[in-house]
């Protein structure tokens, strides 16, 4: 597990909601989730739809048939799965399986302030090119006092086995292991890194990597951390209506 090294700050009021559903979500019942990006759910009318499933990990946990369910419309009248699949109701949580909501709701936090570790830049860029033919999800620049531009890879975190403990990743990632690579090797040059974990989940405390799932993840993430890249952890605020920065909450060493 990699070592905490932030102080979670004190929860606070909640926050007007950064990523907003444009339309509406359609309550429904999980049938069945299937190769890897779509699910059959039946709709609160009866109606059985086929949904996209933007989410290409194992959703471990987050499938169970008969799952309330919450999809979208889909907006592009030309598009082949009329619906797409953006929450679940596990136990008393509220998840977010839709691993693409990550990035706009951190971008969005930074550039309001609310994500003191990641203040003072007057620049965020997202999807720029870095490393070895990989792409950073968050680049920010020109610091008010002059410092390096910071190179921030966001995690999108749905796991939990434990009550409220949240884990990632939910299967095994080479992806990870070589973009915690090349983030240790951006500090080495002169760079600052940070890996930003947003949980998608309302019931979550605490958060630690999953070493029995993918132990050389795991052996990454504390390479990377002994060679200067910060770990943050954030969890959400999540309803029907769209998805927010919450607080953050401790990465533990240990479960």
């Amino acid at each position: 597990m990699i070592p905490r090294n932030s102080t979670p700050a004190a929860p606070a009021a909640a926050p007007d909601l950064d990523v907003n559903f444009p339309d509406p979500l359609v309550g429904g019942r999980l049938v069945r989730r299937y190769k890897r990006f779509l699910a059959d759910v039946v709709l609160d009318d009866g109606t059985a739809v086929t949904a996209h499933c933007a989410n290409p990990g194992s959703m471990l946990g987050l499938a169970p048939e008969g799952a309330r369910v919450w999809l979208a419309p889909a907006r592009d009248p030309k598009r082949k799965l009329r619906w797409s699949w953006k929450l679940v109701e596990i136990g008393d949580a509220l998840v977010g399986i839709d691993t693409a909501a990550a990035n706009p709701v951190v971008a969005e936090a930074v550039a309001a302030g609310r994500i003191p570790a990641l203040g003072g830049y007057g620049g965020l860029r997202r999807e720029v090119a870095y490393g070895r033919n990989s792409r950073i999800d968050l680049l920010l620049s020109d610091h008010v006092d002059g410092g390096p531009d910071c190179l921030v890879e966001v995690k999108s975190v749905t796991l939990s086995r434990r009550p409220g403990l949240a884990e990632f990743p939910d299967s095994v990632t080479a992806r990870g292991a070589k973009h915690l690579e090349e983030l240790a090797e951006a500090v080495a040059a002169g760079r600052r890194a940070v890996l930003l974990y947003l949980v998608q989940r309302t019931d979550a405390e605490r958060f630690a990597t999953a070493a029995d799932i993918d132990p050389a993840y795991d052996r990454a993430c504390r390479n990377a951390m002994a060679r200067g890249v910060a770990a943050l952890c954030y969890a959400c605020a999540m309803t029907p209506a769209g998805i927010s920065l919450d607080r953050e909450i401790p990465i533990v060493p240990d479960k």
